[in-house]
């Protein structure tokens, strides 16, 4: 049996998680990525909580931008987000499982719009995130890519 060699998005989001410390830090486990979507997943850690004993709402505002950074840069094209903006309809406790869905609705040649899901473990919305990012006309190179007559 020949053995599956990930997509180039799959590697590239690989590539992208090994060198963010700060969502490594979070504990963020990549579920799905591909061009336009991505899908992450962490538990809320008793020392993630805020003042009122609930899940600062830093750290959903953090998955959500991990999840819309990954969906937009998995196409293979530096994108940096422009605007971001996140409501809170739910609050979340200590151990919920909570996982981020990014899913890019339109795109053009320097812009992209992303809209974010965050459930919990029971499915109910606790994070509803829009994001807005700026393409560059940089190319992400990944270290397995084959040299070109250019590099």
């Amino acid at each position: 049996m020949t053995p599956t060699v990930a997509s180039r998005p799959v590697r590239l989001v690989a590539h992208l998680m090994e060198h963010d410390a700060f969502s490594r830090w979070l504990g963020i486990e990549v579920l799905a990525a591909a061009e336009g979507l991505s899908r992450l997943r962490l538990t809320v850690r008793p020392d993630m909580v805020n003042g009122f004993g609930i899940a600062h709402g830093g750290v959903l505002f953090s998955l959500a931008d991990s999840a819309l950074a990954f969906c937009t840069n998995a196409a293979g094209t530096l994108s940096v987000a422009l605007d971001c903006t996140i409501s809170f309809p739910v609050a979340v406790q200590v151990g919920d499982v909570l996982t981020a869905e990014a899913i890019e609705e339109s795109t053009t040649r320097r812009m992209g719009f992303c809209r974010v899901t965050v459930t919990n473990q029971h499915d109910v919305v606790v994070g509803h995130f829009r994001g807005t990012v700026y393409r560059t006309t940089r190319a992400h190179a990944l270290p397995d890519d084959a040299p070109t007559a250019d590099t």
